[in-house]
């Protein structure tokens, strides 16, 4: 139901030979618009042609690669199933108010037709015609409205039935992408987290390495005041002994 709905869509923007691309842009990965181009048996100029119309509504994405050989870039394109649905619903929606109207305008107006010409009119504008058909001079007749009303009521009965196939798929395509964003928010709190980790990891190495420095530093430190005592220790036995034979002297 999904895959009909998206070449509805495709056959309103770009016309019904076009459809046939939605088989090849609903996939989960984009498309190489060469490759696109040769299976549907069109020039690459009448692939872009359908794939820019449809893109105009947003409804195809598309990621561009450089040949590093050629210089030249390369489109990739895939369907947008959600916004494809939306914007059908949004034709659905417009094209029942627009029967509805029409409905409403035959239930509440006379119409006349010329049965040669098959021009039809409202009242007043028959009027402003004097009932008489400017292309073959024929008098109009009064239109019985019964089997039109019948058929625009079927119309409208058959939009609503389509409406609301297309509401479920949204609610399902919707569902569905939900479920891939919580898988992406989660693969990314995973990696996140796995860096933190991995930082936290790093700031206790150089914490330890910090500490170990910190604790040589001590330690030459301490050898370093050990033998400067040691020195001054032996310049006062030096000053001691000089002072003791200048004692001896006097």
């Amino acid at each position: 139901m999904l895959k009909k709905f998206l070449k509805d869509v495709v056959s309103i923007i770009a016309g019904k030979p076009a459809e046939d691309i939605v088989d090849l842009l609903d996939t989960k990965k984009y498309v190489n618009e060469f490759i696109i181009s040769k299976k549907l048996n069109l020039t690459i100029n009448q692939t872009r042609n359908i794939l820019y119309k449809v893109s105009d509504q947003g409804l195809v994405s598309s990621i561009r690669k450089k040949d590093k050989k050629k210089g030249w870039y390369t489109y990739f394109w895939k369907i947008e199933p959600l916004k494809s649905l939306e914007f059908l619903r949004n034709d659905l929606v417009r094209k029942i108010n627009a029967t509805e109207s029409q409905i409403n305008s035959r239930e509440t107006k006379r119409f006349y037709v010329c049965e040669g010409c098959h021009i039809e009119m409202a009242e007043e504008n028959a009027l402003l015609c004097n009932f008489t058909c400017n292309e073959c001079g024929s008098v109009f007749t009064l239109k019985d409205n019964v089997k039109t009303l019948k058929e625009m009521k079927k119309v409208v009965e058959r939009l609503k039935d389509d409406l609301v196939l297309v509401d479920e798929e949204i609610v399902k395509e919707s569902s569905r992408l939900d479920v891939i964003r919580v898988k992406i928010i989660k693969k990314e709190e995973k990696v996140k987290k796995a860096i933190n980790d991995q930082k936290k990891i790093e700031r206790a190495k150089l914490r330890a390495l910090k500490k170990k420095s910190e604790g040589k530093d001590v330690k030459k430190s301490k050898k370093v005041i050990k033998s400067k005592k040691k020195v001054v220790k032996k310049i006062a036995k030096k000053v001691a002994k000089k002072s003791s034979r200048a004692k001896k002297r006097s």
